[in-house]
Formats: structure tokens, C-alpha cells, sequence
């Protein structure tokens, strides 16, 4: 007789092992079905937590190049062991995921390993290494994330030409990086590899980088990034890439609009140009499924396909493929099979580029704001104007904060700075409790801290900020 469960969680990725954790906490059988050796999907493996370590590791090896002797500490340049820091991102991937394998012994939730798919209402088969079972489920959650975005004709190997996977694993620092993609994932890569010394050149069709994200925050980024001698090549498409005889590559770049082509040389070429979601061998058509144009599940608000039983969360449906929102949406999805009222908040949802300088932003840009029509005032203040950026060495950037001119609402906020990713919190809690600008120009921030910059911003929506 087959198993039987309350709920079955196809992936487990950042959406899947914690939608399974909250079902499990809510009282339901689970199972999750993992393809792959190792739980927590391409952000604990392959993405967000391998690159957050590469990232950190290189931003202290550039401060160790650069910074320490104006702060007095006197040392030999320093040299790169790159096999000890790939060894401390493995450490660190491996800490996270048998985080997870923990986490599912503690909650009662049983995992198969192998590839699941929908064998009709109610049923998922997993083929494994033991071969094929059938497990019977209440309830079905589908979870299996999103992966690298391929352009035609040009043939990935993830030594010579690769996605992030490859990118995160290279045994040599090339000496010519060409990123094609000038996305979250091409610049934080980028700069990686940048820090430990390869000439970065970065290709994009559009004719800016990170669409998407506030405009203004782009441009002054750019400029920031330009500085640290990445190259930006806007409005260019890259046609082809030719192997050479002796490992090297030749990318072949032409205008968006169309044009004459131009060579540039490189030694690892780095396809980022988004990511897609992963759908494939699932059962779905079989199912009667439906998938939207870029083939996404289609959902409700409450994550249920068109089929009874069948939900879907995270990269594989609509909206931003960020590791927290599938979580979010993981926890709702739970709650509201258990009878609960599981909601996730789009509006107050923050996004991150972990570069140094880091971007953190929640809520509407500029951009969006214009497109509708929205009468909007601006609180911008810039860290060089801020005590403790000063001491730290870190005085690039700056807080700006949107606010309804109305109802002086924060309806956005955009932030260039050391320590964006954890000063952005303040901002998304703000936004969740529909707060106000003169709200957060009210609430105390601690002295000497980069976060000042946050309530300075917000007293430049009213009388103006003190600080300069």
C-alpha cells in the first residue's frame, strides 16, 4: 500500500522545506521529494548562501588591499588562497543544508529522494534509486524553483562558459570575466571576480543595468561599479561565442537595435540573464495543469492550480523569484490548507543586490510611481553626510524615501550603502504597519549608526533632515 500524507511537497528550496516545516507545525503528515543529494534547492546549494560567502570573502580581501593602511593597520599586500575560499563557501553551504535535514527530523517530516511528479489526483510518483513508488496526498504543493535563463547557440559547459553554478566554482581567477546579463546576479558575480582581479566586462541589451530597480538607484550604481573597473557595454547583444584553439573565447557583440559586430576577448564567459522556471517531468500537462506564456503555474491568490489539490509557490509561479518570497509564500500556502488565513504582503516585499556598495529596496520606484500617476515627495540624504559611514570608510550611497504627498504614507525605499541589505528591515516593518514618513522621522535612531540615515531621510519628506 502506497504512503499517505496530508501534504506532499514537491522541491525543497527555500519555499518548499518551509512551507513543509509549517504544515508539520500545523499538525499535517508531511512528505517532501528532493531531486537532487542535498535538501534546500539552488539558493542553499548553488545561488543565494554560496554566493554570500564568495561575496564576503572577497569585500575583506579588497578592504585588506585598500582600506586597512589608511586605518593604520600596516600589512604585505595580501595573497589569494582561492581553494581555502571556496572551502569556507563549502563549509558554508554544507552548515545550511544539513540545517534543513535537521530541521525536517525534528518537525516528523519524511523525505524521499528522487524525481517527484503528479501521477493524477492525489498521487506523486517519486523514481529514485530504489526505483518508482506512488505516495498518496491529501494535497500536493508544487515547489521546485527556477533555473538559469540559456541563450540560443551559445552552448553552456560550466568550465569556459557558464550560469551562476559555474561561476561560484571556478578553480582560477580568469584574467577576462565577460558577464553577459547586468542583473542582480551578473553584478554580484561580477564583482566577486572583479575583487580577486579579473577585468570585468559587462553586456546588456537594455540600455541600463538592473531593470527593474529605481532608476536613479541604477544610474548612480553604475557609476560606483564603473569606478571599481567593471566596464559596462549597454544596448548590446551578444550574437555568439567562439572557442579558440587555446581555451580562450570570442564573443561576437552587436548593437540591440542592430549593426556592425565587434570581438572582445575573454577567458570565462558568465550567462546571467535571468532565470526560468522549472516545470519539466513534473506530470503537469498530464495533469491538465495549466501554465501561463513564460510558462508559469498559473495560481489563484490562494496558490491553487486550476487542478483540485494542486498548489504551486516560489519561482515556479508569478512575481519576484526571491528566496524570502518563496518562503512567505511556503508559510501561506501551509496555513491555508490547515483552514488558516495565510497571506503574503507584495507590497512590502524587500530585494537585495549584495554587492559593496549593497541596494536594498521595498516598495514602489520612481519609475512606478510616475508610470501611475501617484503625486509623490522625496527624502533623499546621503551617507557622506553620516557620522559613522565617515568612520568606517563607507560614505558611498544614500537613503531615499517616497512618500504619498497626500497622506505622507512611504510607499518606497531605496538604499546604496554598506549594510543595506539588514537597514532595509526598518523600512519593509514600516511599510507592512502602513506607516508614515513623519512616523519613522519620529522614532529614535542609535548614535553613532549608519541607520541615522534612514530617519534623516524620512524628516527630508517633511521640515527637512538636521544633519546637513
Amino acid at each position: 500500500m502506497a504512503d499517505q500524507f496530508d501534504l506532499t511537497v514537491i522541491g525543497s528550496g527555500p519555499g518548499g522545506y518551509v512551507g513543509a516545516i509549517r504544515a508539520a507545525q500545523l499538525g499535517m503528515k508531511v512528505a517532501v521529494v528532493e531531486k537532487n543529494p542535498t535538501f534546500g534547492g539552488t539558493c542553499l546549494n548553488i545561488g543565494c548562501i554560496p554566493s554570500k560567502a564568495l561575496l564576503h570573502a572577497t569585500e575583506l580581501f579588497e578592504e585588506a588591499g585598500h582600506n586597512f593602511s589608511h586605518l593604520g593597520i600596516d600589512i604585505p599586500p595580501p595573497s589569494l588562497n582561492l581553494a581555502q575560499m571556496m572551502a569556507h563557501k563549502d563549509e558554508t553551504v554544507a552548515a545550511n543544508v544539513n540545517g534543513v535535514s535537521f530541521l525536517f527530523k525534528k518537525n516528523k517530516i519524511t523525505s524521499f529522494q528522487g524525481i517527484g511528479s503528479v501521477a493524477g489526483k492525489g498521487r506523486v510518483k517519486v523514481v529514485g534509486e530504489k526505483g518508482e513508488q506512488i505516495i498518496e496526498s491529501k494535497h500536493i504543493v508544487i515547489a521546485t524553483g527556477s533555473v538559469p535563463a540559456t541563450l540560443p547557440g551559445i552552448d553552456i559547459d560550466e568550465e569556459k562558459i557558464v550560469t551562476s553554478t559555474g561561476a561560484l566554482s571556478l578553480g582560477a581567477v580568469p584574467n577576462r570575466l565577460l558577464v553577459i546579463g547586468a542583473g542582480v546576479i551578473g553584478l554580484e558575480l561580477g564583482s566577486v571576480w572583479a575583487r580577486l582581479g579579473a577585468k570585468v566586462t559587462v553586456v546588456e541589451f537594455l540600455d541600463r543595468i538592473l531593470p527593474g530597480m529605481d532608476s536613479e538607484v541604477a544610474r548612480q550604481f553604475q557609476r560606483i561599479l564603473q569606478k571599481q573597473g567593471i566596464e559596462f557595454k549597454l544596448s548590446t547583444k551578444v550574437k555568439a561565442i567562439d572557442k579558440q584553439d587555446d581555451g580562450s573565447l570570442v564573443a561576437r557583440l552587436e548593437p540591440a537595435a542592430g549593426g556592425d559586430v565587434t570581438l572582445i576577448d575573454a577567458d570565462v564567459a558568465l550567462v546571467a540573464i535571468g532565470r526560468k522556471p522549472f516545470t519539466q517531468g513534473l506530470g503537469l500537462a498530464e495533469a491538465g495543469v495549466a501554465l501561463d506564456e513564460r510558462g508559469r503555474i498559473v495560481t489563484d491568490a490562494h496558490y491553487r492550480t486550476n487542478v483540485d489539490g494542486i498548489y504551486a509557490i516560489g519561482d515556479v509561479i508569478t512575481g519576484p523569484m526571491l528566496a524570502h518570497k518563496a518562503e512567505d509564500e511556503g508559510i501561506a500556502v501551509a496555513e491555508l490548507i490547515a483552514g488558516q488565513a495565510g497571506h503574503v504582503n507584495y507590497g512590502a516585499m524587500p530585494a537585495v543586490v549584495y554587492t559593496s556598495p549593497e541596494i536594498a529596496s521595498v516598495g514602489k520606484t520612481e519609475d512606478e510611481l510616475k508610470a501611475e500617476g501617484i503625486d509623490y515627495k522625496i527624502g533623499k540624504f546621503p551617507f557622506t553626510a553620516n557620522g559613522r559611514a565617515k568612520a568606517q570608510l563607507s560614505t558611498q550611497g544614500f537613503v531615499k524615501v517616497l512618500a504619498d504627498v497626500a497622506t505622507d504614507r512611504v510607499l518606497g525605499a531605496h538604499i546604496i550603502g554598506r549594510n543595506a541589505s539588514e537597514m532595509i528591515e526598518a523600512l519593509t516593518v514600516l511599510m507592512e504597519f502602513n506607516g508614515s514618513a513623519e512616523d519613522l522621522a519620529r522614532t529614535t535612531a542609535a548614535h553613532p549608526t549608519l541607520s541615522e540615515a534612514i530617519r534623516e531621510a524620512a524628516l527630508m519628506c517633511g521640515d527637512g533632515a538636521i544633519h546637513i
